[in-house]
């Protein structure tokens, strides 16, 4: 018994360092699929060691769960599109949170010989678990259009969050100073109610911040879970991932010039409406003519968003940037931190087209060089370029750092419509002078370029 807990705790300490390596590698893109493996393999390591603890469950079950798991896992994998992908990691954290909800359940239904600490311990388990796992459900319903996708707010929401609050914290004190085995299914339901309640007045353009931070609560929640089982490699883990997750929303809120209370208690906060109002001439541009325009062209700058994922033309965009490069003209893509609906949207599309990671510029790096471009290709894009954000006062999205492709000498803005971006906002930048609107399915737009080129 004694060798077999040595061999467990010597592979669970190679697995962390593993992890640690592997999040190392995640930190730049050229790098990240080293990352992932090497996350994967410490995981595997982790899992195998673990089954050699045969006080845990019997083998049947585990086998069955691989089972079942890898199924789902293979048919999500092939089935589920990039288009669908911000729905999937959401739901994804809603299950890591689920996972670790159940786990600090069934510790406290096997036994009730635990201290105060370890209550205390297994209702943050229960209440952070709870709560990633019905906010992430709300957050994929809102990515997907199951309900509307701006804030959800209603009269007196305020006064409902801090009940809400005082309950938890009410039931947080008596689920850890007393055995009563019914104080579970409240410390439950509120940890549900408050994960909607959170969620709920979120709008669209804050889903990146949200899944990231909900990543983030699947981590603490796993973290709490393995505290309460005494697993260090959970502990490890789990606090690995809610650390870089909190890096990682701290850092898109400071894209977006917000505060992460900012964005997690829009709750708690009056509803805004702007009343400012955008007036000028759209001037529509057909893909044919924009052509002639890029044939002059020695520099142009591309801002993907969430409409190339829609329309999936992140190979004919590469097709196009190849033509372009080789007649003589400079290409580079400006990447801002929020563009999609998942933090990296943008870098995962581009690199699934074989994009070098040399041409992806964040948008420090951009925004000293728009001037000199001679085109800035906006592909679905919206907020992101929005130039309200830097010169209308009063807009809701004034402040946000944004790419300004308005200063380029022309920009085309590849778009199915006008209608305004998640934000809610209309864009200035389609009524001014530069900018020309290639309207249709931007794929399409695209490869009639790319015709032209070949003609």
């Amino acid at each position: 018994m004694l060798d077999s807990t040595l061999l467990i705790n010597a592979t669970y300490v190679v697995s962390a360092m593993l992890f640690i390596l592997g999040l190392k590698l995640l930190g730049h893109p050229a790098s990240a699929r080293k990352g992932n493996l090497l996350s994967s393999l410490a995981m595997l390591l982790a899992i195998v060691v673990t089954l050699l603890d045969n006080s845990i469950i019997s083998f049947e079950w585990i086998l069955m769960a691989v089972g079942a798991g890898s199924v789902v896992g293979l048919l999500l994998a092939r089935l589920v599109v990039m288009t669908k992908m911000p729905e999937l990691v959401s739901l994804l954290n809603g299950v890591g949170g689920l996972a670790s909800l159940l786990l600090a359940w069934s510790t406290i239904v096997a036994s009730s010989d635990f201290g105060v600490f370890e209550r205390a311990v297994i209702f943050f388990a229960l209440l952070i678990g709870g709560i990633t796992f019905s906010g992430s459900v709300v957050a994929w319903a809102k990515l997907s259009e199951r309900i509307v996708g701006r804030p959800i707010v209603f009269s007196g929401q305020a006064y409902a969050n801090i009940s809400l609050l005082i309950g938890v914290a009410v039931a947080g004190y008596l689920f850890s100073t007393q055995v009563e085995p019914d104080l579970i299914w409240l410390v439950i339901t509120l940890a549900l109610v408050m994960g909607v309640m959170v969620v709920l007045p979120i709008g669209g353009a804050d889903m990146p911040v949200v899944i990231s931070l909900l990543n983030s609560y699947s981590g603490l929640a796993a973290c709490a879970a393995g505290i309460a089982i005494g697993n260090n490699l959970l502990i490890v883990a789990g606090a690995l991932v809610g650390a870089s997750g909190i890096i990682l929303t701290s850092i898109m809120c400071k894209a977006m010039n917000r505060s992460l209370s900012n964005v997690l208690f829009s709750g708690f906060q009056s509803v805004t409406k702007s009343e400012i109002s955008i007036e000028g001439e759209v001037s529509p541009l057909s893909a044919e003519d924009a052509f002639y325009v890029l044939e002059a062209a020695q520099s142009v700058m591309v801002v993907p968003g969430y409409g190339m994922a829609v329309a999936q033309a992140q190979h004919a965009m590469k097709e196009l940037q190849d033509l372009l490069e080789s007649n003589g003209a400079e290409v580079v893509y400006a990447i801002h931190p929020v563009a999609g609906r998942m933090p990296g949207h943008m870098n995962v599309l581009l690199a699934e087209a074989d994009v070098s990671y040399d041409v992806l510029l964040e948008m420090d790096e951009v925004n000293p060089r728009v001037e000199g471009f001679d085109v800035a290709i906006v592909i679905g894009a919206n907020d992101v370029v929005n130039p309200a954000a830097r010169d209308m006062k009063g807009s809701p999205i004034y402040g946000m750092p944004v790419i300004n492709a308005d200063l380029a000498k022309n920009v085309f803005v590849l778009k199915r419509g006008m209608s305004s971006g998640f934000a809610g906002v209309d864009n200035p930048l389609f009524f001014k002078d530069n900018c020309r609107m290639i309207f249709g399915d931007a794929k399409e737009s695209i490869n009639t370029m790319i015709r032209q080129f070949a003609d």
